[in-house]
């Protein structure tokens, strides 16, 4: 009787912790998914910091010159879940140039689809690190030939077609205290244009665009002021983009800064009464004008507008 007892009591002992084990192990798994989830859902934010806003507004120092520039430019997040660690982007961005003309024409805008792919490489919110897959298309509508009859680029109705690759790499730092919030992040990146492998682009764009870029660019951002669970009272941001064109284009060695060269400073201020724009001012170069077929332009030029977009609308407004 007692040998029974003694089995039984052990059977119990023995199914009493391996329940407390599953019990354990369930819940140790449902805490390391619960901690990704939050994790997933903090670079999500991370992420929609990044995010290139739009702007509208003049710029001064065009050799054409315009009355109103624009880059429509409205990010719509396709994949934005704490379940996954990928964020996913689309925007139908344009830009637009009025020009200072009779009847102020808008000619040849610049059409710019893309989609692209966040995905974090470590868990580390106050210092992040991720890269941002993208794949864009730039043209500007027309359906006239490239080249005029002089063989020169035909500015009013020729056709522009591109298409193109990113890869980013983004390192970022994060200090947060109970009246301000300091971000920074800096990125380096490359950019192929499918012209490499001779598709999707215009044939007379050969030896003459730059196909292989490399891209960096910092963030630097402020929120400060009263403050009531991360409502902050104001927003200042500064944002600088480098491009250079590394590959062979028009005999200009790789040393010319001023034809390869594209740079921009811009600052912005996000007061208390706005949600998602901001005021800006910025400065820069291109060395190769972004702008579709008059990429052949080089100038300096002055930028005074407003910012808008999911890179401003983080910050809640003070009540």
């Amino acid at each position: 009787m007692s040998i029974r007892l003694i089995s039984l009591s052990s059977r119990l002992i023995f199914s009493l912790g391996l329940t407390l084990s599953v019990a354990g192990f369930a819940y140790g798994m449902q805490d390391t998914i619960s901690q990704n989830h939050r994790i997933n859902y903090l670079f999500n934010n991370i992420y929609r910091e990044n995010v290139i806003p739009g702007f509208f507004g003049n710029e001064y120092g065009n050799p054409i010159k315009t009355s109103l520039v624009a880059d429509v430019n409205p990010n719509v997040i396709l994949v934005n879940t704490s379940k996954s660690r990928f964020f996913v982007l689309f925007s139908p961005r344009v830009k637009l140039r009025l020009l200072e003309a009779r009847k102020a024409p808008v000619r040849s805008p610049s059409y710019m689809p893309g989609l692209k792919i966040y995905s974090r490489i470590n868990s580390d919110t106050e210092r992040p690190q991720f890269l941002a897959l993208a794949y864009s298309h730039h043209s500007n509508g027309q359906d006239g030939t490239t080249l005029d009859s002089l063989g020169q680029f035909n500015r009013g109705i020729g056709k522009f077609t591109t298409n193109y690759y990113t890869l980013d790499y983004t390192l970022g730092k994060k200090i947060i205290s109970p009246h301000r919030a300091v971000s920074q992040y800096g990125s380096v990146g490359i950019e192929l244009h499918t012209g490499l492998f001779n598709r999707g682009y215009s044939r007379e764009l050969k030896g003459k665009y730059g196909f292989v870029r490399i891209n960096s660019g910092w963030i630097y951002s402020l929120r400060s002021g009263k403050i009531d669970s991360e409502k902050y009272g104001n927003h200042h941001r500064m944002q600088t983009m480098f491009t250079y064109i590394a590959d062979n284009y028009e005999n200009y060695s790789f040393t010319n800064l001023r034809k390869r060269l594209n740079f921009n400073l811009q600052y912005s201020y996000q007061p208390g009464f706005t949600q998602n724009v901001a005021f800006a001012l910025g400065a820069g170069y291109r060395g190769q004008d972004d702008y579709n077929i008059y990429f052949e332009d080089s100038y300096s030029y002055i930028t005074i507008g407003v910012l808008f977009g999911t890179a401003l609308d983080l910050r809640k407004k003070i009540d």
